[in-house]
């Protein structure tokens, strides 16, 4: 069980590339790259865990402590990921309106035209 979170990214990680791979529908794809996106960030906090540390604010008995920039930097990591999935979402819409389809080969056929 000491491996559980590993397994669990490598999981995300490669159905999220799977979905991004396989899928020609414009939201799937979008929904795999943010599998993959929290398979990442699920690697980083499982990384940035220190066995037996406490939070950092000094105490006489605390010795070992955790180190907050991971978290700090997946929590911005986090707000970018919503913001950029909106435009992505915001895109999509906008494609659909063009094109009239959101699927890549419908697109592709469509645009040559």
């Amino acid at each position: 069980m000491d491996f559980f979170n590993y397994w669990v990214v490598i999981a995300l990680m490669m159905t999220g590339l799977y979905i991004v791979m396989a899928q020609q529908n414009l939201v799937k794809k979008l929904l795999g790259l943010n599998i993959f996106q929290t398979a990442i960030f699920i690697l980083y906090i499982s990384v940035a865990k220190v066995l037996g540390g406490t939070a950092p604010i000094y105490t006489e008995s605390a010795t070992l402590y955790s180190n907050p920039l991971p978290h700090v930097l997946i929590l911005t990591a986090i707000v970018v990921g919503i913001a950029t999935m909106a435009l992505a979402l915001a895109l999509v819409v906008r494609i659909h309106g063009a094109y009239g389809s959101i699927e890549d080969d419908e697109i592709r056929d469509r645009s040559k035209q």
